[in-house]
């Protein structure tokens, strides 16, 4: 029982620990890694969807982002956001000309 007990305050203070880390961070740095974060979840959408399902992809994303940062979206409008998502699918569309293995797993032939 009591390893149980301690198991769980060691994962509140890992936690709080993570939140603490990433409250610590600047505005400019906590953006970067959101929209590095975005960069997989727009490949993961392009998976999952197929080309031609820009407005489904972007409500995939976005319900994805409001799993992952739920605090994020009330200080950014949906237009910020969304253009957001247009910078990370032009990332993915160089990474899919570029890079066959990207081009295969996102199911482009």
């Amino acid at each position: 029982m009591i390893k149980i007990v301690l198991g769980i305050i060691v994962l509140f203070i890992t936690i709080g620990l993570s939140i603490y880390k990433f409250i610590k961070l600047d505005k400019d740095k906590k953006v970067s890694n959101v929209k590095e974060w975005l960069k997989w979840a727009v490949v993961e959408a392009e998976k999952a969807l197929g080309g031609g399902t820009g407005q489904l992809k972007l409500r995939e994303v976005y319900n994805l982002a409001m799993d992952k940062f739920p605090w994020l979206l009330t200080f950014i409008t949906f237009e910020m956001f969304n253009e957001w998502v247009k910078e990370a699918l032009v990332w993915m569309e160089q990474q899919i000309d570029q890079n066959p293995a990207i081009k295969e797993y996102v199911g482009r032939e």
